[in-house]
Formats: C-alpha cells, structure tokens, sequence
C-alpha cells in the first residue's frame, strides 16, 4: 500500500507543473463544423456530357475544421504562439492532419511573424468580402481568385503580421523554394501581400501575389523556368443601417495569355436573425487562343443565425460560361463537367462553431 501511494505522489509531482504552466498559458481546442445538402446539375454540352452531370444530391463538407491554438508569455511584451488546425469531412473520412493553417511564431509590439502552413494575405483579403464565407457552391471562387489558384493556404511560407495602425494592417509572405530544380530548371515559390483598413462601417484592402515559375489555374501548365503569374486585387465592404454592399475587382497576369479582369458585388440586408444576400461574379479575359474566357455567376441567400455560433443557410447558385469556360469547376465540383456547360444548384445547410 504504502509503495502505491508513494509512487501516486511521485506522479501527481510529475503532472503538477505541466498543469499549471498549461493554466497560465492556456491552450484552447475550437472547431467549426459546416455541412450542406445539395441538388447540382451542369447543362448547355452535348447529350452525352449533359448526361454525365445530371441533377444529383449530395451531402457536402463546407470547410469543417479541428483546431489547438495556445501561447506562453515570454516576459518583456513577448509571446510565443502555436496552431495546429486540421480539416476534416463530417460526411466522409480521407482527409488528414493539421492540412489547414498551421504555424508557430513570435508576436511583440511590432507585430507577429509566423513559420508554417497558412492562408495567404491575398486569400484573407479577397474572401473577407464574400458573404458566403469562401465556401459553398456560390463562393468567391465560382469566377474569381482565378478558380482557387490565387486562393492558397500555401506550405512552407514565413509571414509578417503587422499591429494595427489606427485601423491600418500590413500582411508580407515570403515561401521557401523547396521544390527548386537543377540550374537553369524552374524555381517555383510564391510571394504576396496585402495592405487593409478596418474601421467601423467600412472595410478596404489592396492584395498582391505572385508565383513565380508556374502557371495554374485557366489553361494550366507544368511548372517552368521564366514563366509566372501574378494577381492584383482592390476592393472592400461598407454598412449603413441593416444593409451592407460589397465589392471587388481584380487583374490577373498569366505568362502567354490575355489578362483575367475579374469582378464581385454583393449586398446584404438584415432583418432580425435574418440575412438576406445577392452575389454577382463575373469574369472575362485569360486564354491565349483568340477565344476568351466569359462567365456570368448569380447567387441568392437566406441565413438565420439562431445565435453567434449556429446558422442555417439556404442558397441558389447558377453559372453561364461561353464555349471554352469552366467557372464553377471548384465551387459546383461536379464530375465530369467540361468547358461550356452551365452548373446551377440549390444548397440547405447548417454551421455550429465550438
């Protein structure tokens, strides 16, 4: 007995400091889970590739996530930060750890610098303007940030955070050239930025990325030295009242093909735990054969927030894209859609953060 009680008290020894460093440093587990059930079809091909995308139903992820974030004061006005966030799909099982914004870093009086895996500045900036969230089949990514090219948690990358400078913010990212080749063979990594104002009604950026040595994205193509793209993006949202409108522009430059000049608006109105939107993308310009890319995005919305961390959201989409367009590839993700067909759909789902 009295073997058992010692070695119980040498064990509480043990676990006592690590609980109380983890009660003066607390780390936080959170979450969100987001599903929808969806009606999609693609139509406007030839019968047999209408046939391919007939309506079908399905239940969809929306971006769920599992998280542990935590910190430890260093002492002088410095912390130590760390997160590990991991994706996962309430309605299947195949995704892995920690794939989605994770790092470690350093944050003071000049701001906060991370290492790891995270959302770009130009994502962060773009996506905060969508009412939908960058997910579901009426998404930021139906015509714009290039399909999801420029819409990147990208690996390997060095971040700066600026402070907040009367509602002004600075975003710089730096990715580290891993996959370099042999001299004289592509050098692939990525760079971007993005400046923001907060305050109160009123939301404006202006973002920058680039890739250097790749092409994704509208006519995709291999990794290759000298070849690059870039995207410029400006935009913003502002309140008055019940309502708020939004807006965004951007410019994408592709090695050997014609400028993307793509553009959003929206507005939302509230009315009570009611939230009633209309979206509008649209996008021209971006291939090299004479022929260009065009597509028009229409999206309608109800949401009712039972609280801050639970709604439901109802959701129409529909998409028009010309001969050589496949806008909608990501958002609508219907097997077999080709260029030329016009993806709509109806989504009814529901979000509770933890």
């Amino acid at each position: 007995m009295n073997k058992k009680l010692i070695a119980l008290a040498v064990a509480g020894a043990c676990v006592a400091p690590a609980a109380m460093a983890q009660t003066a440093n607390p780390v936080t587990l959170y979450g969100k889970v987001y599903v929808t059930l969806e009606s999609v079809e693609a139509s406007g091909g030839t019968a047999a590739q209408n046939d391919a995308t007939k309506r079908r139903s399905r239940v969809e992820d929306q971006a769920s996530r599992l998280g542990v974030r935590g910190t430890e004061d260093l002492g002088g006005g410095l912390k130590a930060f760390f997160q590990l966030e991991t994706a996962f799909r309430p309605d299947s099982n195949n995704t892995t750890f920690a794939a989605r914004n994770s790092a470690v870093g350093l944050q003071g009086g000049w701001g906060s610098i991370l290492l790891g895996r995270w959302d770009t500045p130009f994502k962060l900036a773009t996506t905060a303007v969508d009412p939908y969230g960058d997910v579901t089949i009426g998404g930021i990514k139906g015509a714009l940030n290039d399909q999801s090219q420029m819409d990147r948690r990208d690996q390997n990358v060095v971040q700066y955070w600026s402070p907040n400078w009367g509602g002004v913010a600075v975003r710089l990212q730096y990715q580290a050239n891993e996959s370099k080749g042999a001299s004289g063979t592509a050098d692939p990594k990525d760079y971007g930025g993005s400046v923001t104002y907060t305050g109160g009604p009123l939301y404006l950026f202006y973002a920058y990325e680039q890739h250097k040595d790749q092409v994704g994205g509208l006519g995709a193509s291999a990794a290759a030295a000298g070849k690059k793209e870039t995207a410029h993006a400006v935009g913003g949202t502002f309140a008055f009242g019940p309502v708020k409108v939004g807006l965004v522009g951007e410019r994408i430059k592709k090695s050997d093909r014609t400028d993307q000049k793509p553009w959003l608006a929206n507005v939302v109105y509230k009315m009570g735990n009611n939230q009633f939107s209309y979206q509008y993308e649209t996008l021209k310009g971006g291939l090299a054969t004479g022929v260009d890319v065009k597509c028009d995005v229409n999206v309608v919305g109800w949401q009712y927030d039972f609280s801050k961390r639970t709604f439901v959201l109802a959701q129409y989409a529909r998409i028009k894209n010309n001969a050589v367009t496949n806008c909608g590839s990501n958002t609508f993700a219907i097997p077999g859609m080709v260029a030329g067909q016009d993806p709509k759909g109806v989504s009814l789902g529901m979000s509770h953060v933890f």
